[in-house]
């Protein structure tokens, strides 16, 4: 399909990329240094809510379900909130792009990496800027890089369907987050350099990509909310989320938990909430009650704290394409 525009015609695809262009223009919400990184890690509950406690036996493997966006299956070890923070920190940086031609000379290669000091990615994470803490955050990044991802296509129900029958679940791609490490010194203002791995680069590439308020991010206090703000600020239509998928975000099963499991588990999502609301990422939240008896359930209704740009436009007439900073 060609689209005519004045003397210029557009192909399908371009079209759609117009599209998206224009629906991420209308989402900003004016972030000053924004996180960018693939929508899926994002939406993931792969980084379990707490810091202590988790699994590090090489065996370990378990897949995490946030229904319908995201099926991922961890391998090596679990990943916790530390993990989840260093990613940031890193996405928070920017990626460049690079190009290495084979030597074959065949097409040259994209790879993305991050170059930054150990300055920066401590003040990043928000911790003490302190050579002790050095060591901390490599072998976190080394511990992220020892795990294998696998990401599927397509929704749970898909792979759940695929799995009882004994088949392989969709299209999906295997590879680890970060490859190479390197950095050149031992004091703070040393440089850094992080390779990502071909999955990230294809995410990078094909700008499957969404922006969280990392600044805020940083700020949370709760596990908890740190498993449920990027989701939340990454999904710029939302207004709501059901307790059920705050709990798969949390790598929990809420329908299957007992009653005292549950009453806790909400009032992790109250201190998470409150925690959001006091860092400046939420104006305000209410939770809701839905349905009655056996079906009753809870509904989570928030307002962000920075309107879209779209919301922006309508309350300023006569200023178009402004975005605050």
């Amino acid at each position: 399909m060609v689209t005519n525009s004045g003397s210029q015609e557009l192909t399908e695809a371009e079209r759609k990329r117009l599209e998206r262009f224009e629906r991420a223009k209308a989402n900003r919400r004016g972030r000053k240094a924004p996180t960018v990184m693939p929508s899926r890690l994002a939406r993931t509950s792969a980084f379990a809510p707490r810091k202590k406690g988790l699994i590090t036996d090489s065996g370990f493997q378990r897949l995490y379900v946030v229904r319908p966006h995201t099926v991922v299956e961890v391998r090596g070890r679990e990943l916790g909130s530390q993990h989840r923070d260093a990613l940031y920190a890193l996405f928070r940086m920017r990626a460049k792009r690079t190009e290495m031609a084979p030597q074959d000379g065949a097409r040259p290669l994209p790879y993305y990496h991050t170059e930054t000091t150990w300055r920066a990615l401590l003040s990043a994470t928000g911790r003490t800027a302190h050579v002790n803490n050095l060591g901390t955050m490599l072998r976190v990044f080394e511990e992220l890089r020892s795990v294998s991802f696998r990401f599927y296509q397509g929704d749970f129900a898909q792979y759940e369907a695929a799995t009882q029958s004994g088949r392989l679940a969709a299209a999906g791609y295997s590879d680890n987050l970060l490859g190479r490490i390197e950095w050149d010194g031992i004091t703070l203002d040393s440089r850094v350099k992080v390779a990502y791995g071909e999955w990230v680069r294809d995410m990078f590439e094909s700008r499957t990509l969404a922006s969280i308020d990392g600044e805020t991010y940083f700020k949370l206090r709760s596990d908890y909310a740190k498993a449920f703000w990027p989701f939340i600020d990454s999904q710029p239509d939302y207004t709501w989320v059901p307790v059920e998928t705050l709990a798969e975000l949390a790598g929990r099963d809420y329908k299957a938990e007992t009653t005292r499991q549950r009453l806790k588990f909400r009032e992790e999502c109250r201190q998470a909430f409150e925690d959001m609301t006091n860092a400046g990422g939420l104006a305000s939240w209410t939770c809701e009650e839905t349905g009655s008896g056996r079906a009753k359930s809870y509904r989570y209704r928030y307002v962000h704290a920075l309107p879209k740009q779209g919301s922006l436009a309508l309350q300023t007439p006569g200023i178009e394409g402004s975005e605050t900073t």
